[in-house]
């Protein structure tokens, strides 16, 4: 640990602070037919009383069961079938399984990433009346990666740098709502592909808490738990020969301090001009922007003398790009691939209509370039990437090949390489391995999926 995260210690949440339980908002709580079982849900889906709640959760039936990857973890966790969608289940107390239920839908109000909570059950027994551990469900999250299992093979320096570059922005977004994660590791997140890059998810919040404010030393503890976390994993990873050897597991764990740094003073700090250069109040909130953030306020003040202009922005919402394709489309993107889109929206309205209104627009682009390449791919291709992956793939191979090929490529002839080239040789990203090969499996379990939830 470093001397500054020392010296700040005091502001981190004593422990006796952090297993202080919340006032649980909840909508209804359901009792089920099998003895005492008690259901506490915002929502109550029916299925959940089909599942085979009186048998220990590692005993459970194979029929049940998903069989996707799992990791090391202090706690019990299985992934398994509710009607068409997984669920993941995780044994634990019944004051943490509460606290942590109510943590996730608290980030969820606040439109922080993270997976969704379904359900917290208690009151277990067993067919001789025993009592079993409460559990904790939280949704699958479709098309998401533990970090191990991003790429099948070994893993590249530049694509862990963009898994930390990911996993800082998310950091970011968490201290901007007041969050202390306690936890920060690459394992304790999800990652979902994003145009190239890649998008994070917070999948355990159990040592989390939410404040008004997170003070410096707060959020530089946090920072200093992610660094060694990360130092840690990548040590495994090269351990067992997962990672580039040039890699050096301590010198790439130091970049989530600097990426997060670098952001989090783009976002917030003070910025002091000369007042002939007003231009750089919109260059700021550009460059905000095209970091994917909206900003709902700033503060811009004179020096006395009346030479110098201040500003810093004041409330930072993360997802502009998402939103504005939202917004034109209807379209729910991650917020890379909405950059992406938006892009060639952009490029499509000006090559096409360009006197024609955005909306109106963005519709015909809709029904002209997005489906038709959405509607190529075979059923059998269907559970590889996300449409919007898909989409923006298809117009980067477009452009390779035309650059390539010193010609314009049509569209259909881009989507037809893509599908015959690369995402037939693409192994699938949502499938459910009930009877899985050996091969495939050895892909997904060289190192696990993270404690979810």
């Amino acid at each position: 640990m470093t001397e500054a995260a020392r010296a700040n210690q005091r502001d981190v949440p004593t422990d006796q602070e952090q297993s202080k339980p919340s006032p649980l908002e909840t909508a209804n709580a359901s009792q089920a037919p099998l003895g005492s079982l008690h259901i506490t849900a915002a929502s109550m889906d029916p299925a959940l009383l089909d599942l085979p709640w009186s048998i220990p959760l590692e005993d459970w039936p194979k029929e049940n069961l998903a069989a996707l990857p799992r990791g090391i973890s202090r706690h019990v966790v299985r992934f398994a079938k509710l009607g068409d969608s997984l669920i993941a289940i995780k044994e634990t107390s019944e004051r943490v399984a509460l606290r942590e239920y109510e943590m996730l839908r608290k980030l969820r109000r606040l439109n922080i990433p993270c997976v969704a909570p379904v359900a917290v059950i208690t009151g277990r027994t067993d067919l001789n009346g025993d009592e079993l551990a409460p559990v904790l469900v939280t949704r699958h999250l479709r098309f998401s990666l533990p970090y191990r299992a991003v790429f099948s093979q070994t893993l590249r320096a530049v694509t862990l740098t963009r898994l930390i570059d990911a996993q800082a922005l998310l950091l970011v977004r968490l201290h901007l709502a007041g969050f202390y994660w306690g936890d920060v590791s690459l394992s304790n997140t999800l990652f979902r592909r994003d145009a190239g890059a890649f998008a994070a998810y917070l999948v355990d919040a159990e040592t989390g808490e939410l404040y008004p404010e997170l003070s410096p030393g707060q959020r530089e503890y946090d920072l200093e738990i992610a660094r060694v976390n990360i130092a840690g994993e990548l040590m495994d990873l090269a351990e067992g020969g997962l990672i580039e050897e040039d890699v050096d597991p301590l010198a790439t764990s130091e970049r989530i301090m600097d990426s997060y740094r670098n952001l989090w003073a783009e976002l917030t700090e003070q910025e002091s001009f000369e007042l002939g250069d007003r231009w750089r109040v919109n260059a700021r909130i550009r460059r905000l922007n095209d970091l994917g953030f909206d900003v709902d306020e700033l503060t811009i003040r004179t020096t006395p003398d009346g030479s110098q202009v201040q500003l810093q922005p004041k409330v930072v919402d993360a997802g502009h790009h998402q939103r504005r394709l939202l917004r034109l489309t209807g379209l729910d993107a991650q917020e890379n691939q909405a950059r992406r889109l938006l892009n060639d929206l952009d490029s499509y309205r000006a090559d096409n209509h360009p006197d024609l209104d955005e909306e109106l627009s963005a519709h015909l682009w809709v029904t002209q370039v997005f489906e038709p390449i959405v509607k190529s791919v075979p059923r059998e291709l269907g559970s590889k990437l996300e449409q919007a992956e898909v989409v923006h793939e298809v117009l980067e191979h477009r452009w390779y090949l035309s650059e390539k090929e010193n010609r314009n490529v049509g569209l259909a002839e881009a989507v037809q390489s893509y599908l015959d080239t690369e995402l037939r040789h693409r192994r699938d990203e949502a499938a459910i391995l009930l009877n899985p090969d050996t091969k495939t499996m050895r892909i997904l379990e060289g190192g696990g999926t993270p404690d979810q939830p």
